[in-house]
């Protein structure tokens, strides 16, 4: 794949902790993540808003538990693809939980939705830092507080 020079550059910075969510994790552990809505205007931001597109390849049931007062327990593992303009491309997989839901459509939106996202996060963050990768290194993560150069920031992107 040819990229600019100035996108290759952008997509091996490391995001701003603006561009980063947390929450609480198993053990009280705090997770770091991209949100869905900031993957995607991050993507469209780097690669223009017609310049990439994802696609769901499979979505594949993996439990579905309906307990004794009829609350419905779902999951879904989803493949996405995310191809830019050129045709090049990652996939990977996403998975998405609904847990204690009242009927089994409400399960399936919300687990699907989830596994869906999930799936483009994480083949997005295949093309770089500045699209979620840098969230899964260590030494950024304990640092994310203190940085300031080398990040992409709102103001770099939009």
């Amino acid at each position: 794949m040819y990229q600019s020079h100035s996108l290759k550059e952008d997509l091996k910075k490391s995001l701003g902790p603006e561009w980063i969510s947390s929450r609480s994790g198993p053990g009280g552990a705090k997770l770091m993540y991209l949100e869905g809505k900031t993957a995607i205007n991050l993507a469209n931001e780097l690669f223009g808003y017609d310049g990439w597109s994802s696609q769901v390849k499979e979505s594949v049931v993996d439990f579905f538990d309906i307990s004794d007062d009829g609350k419905i327990n779902l999951g879904i593992a989803t493949t996405v693809r995310v191809t830019l303009k050129d045709g090049t491309y990652h996939e990977d997989i996403g998975y998405g939980v609904a847990d204690n839901m009242k009927t089994k459509a409400s399960a399936f939106e919300k687990a699907r939705k989830e596994s869906t996202t999930d799936g483009m996060k994480r083949a997005l963050r295949m093309f770089g830092n500045a699209l979620g990768n840098c969230v899964y290194d260590k030494t950024y993560l304990r640092n994310i507080s203190t940085m300031a150069r080398s990040t992409v920031s709102r103001n770099d992107i939009l």
